[in-house]
């Protein structure tokens, strides 16, 4: 019977790690609420890059020079960092030459600060904002492109922030967005997740061109662009 009972109890015990390392590590806080996420994001921004590991030629060559291309016929284009974090978009940008302004919003005072201290050089070219993503403090179609890199699943409500992004979006304007794929994607039940999911609601709200590439090991890029009736459009 003794046996019995500690064996149950040690299952318990085994269940609830499982559970506490599902909220907090592997989902990042997301099902408990925006103000844990942002809290987790605070207590990592100082070595947020370390554990992430990014590395300046993957980011450039499946970020930086894409994103450029793609802006390339715009003189002065305006760029949207949803979830910016310590800025890894708006850094692959500035740093090939960028010629327009770019703005990050995030959550997380902490993130962004270690944004600021890595681009203090592009004074007038960037700008870091706090702002939640599901209510971008931003007019109608203002910015040429804007982007959300691995961020969309963590939100507890993807559906509005998507809106949000296609909102202040200009018409012919471009939105790149990571998609969390793979065995990893069942994770995060009641989120936006795996291949084909974001794609179709992109196309539900009436976006173009929607295609997706291979990005990471549980990432997909997705790239959609905004019609544009007018006939112009970013190419």
């Amino acid at each position: 019977m003794v046996i019995v009972v500690v064996a149950w109890i040690l299952c318990a015990v085994v269940g609830l790690a499982l559970v506490i390392y599902w909220l907090f590590i592997v989902t990042e806080g997301t099902y408990l609420g925006p103000k844990v996420v942002t809290l987790l994001y605070d207590w990592t921004a100082d070595r947020y890059d370390r554990i992430k590991d990014l590395q300046y030629i993957h980011e450039l060559r499946f970020l930086g020079l894409p994103l450029l291309a793609a802006l390339s016929h715009i003189a002065f284009p305006r760029v949207l960092d949803v979830a910016t974090g310590t800025g890894r978009l708006p850094a692959v940008l500035l740093r090939q030459g960028f010629r327009g302004f770019v703005v990050g919003v995030d959550r997380s005072l902490r993130m962004m600060a270690q944004a600021k201290n890595g681009l203090d050089c592009y004074d007038g070219r960037v700008a870091f904002i706090q702002q939640d993503a599901g209510m971008l403090a931003f007019r109608d179609a203002v910015f040429d492109c804007v982007t959300c890199l691995e961020a969309l699943e963590f939100m507890s409500d993807p559906v509005k922030v998507l809106q949000e992004m296609v909102r202040v979006l200009k018409p012919g304007g471009l939105l790149m967005l990571s998609n969390r794929v793979g065995r990893d994607a069942r994770l995060f039940p009641a989120r936006m997740c795996g291949r084909g999911k974001l794609e179709g609601h992109l196309r539900r709200l009436g976006l173009e061109r929607v295609s997706a590439q291979p990005w990471q090991e549980h990432y997909d890029l997705v790239w959609a662009y905004k019609p544009d009736r007018g006939g112009s459009r970013v190419a």
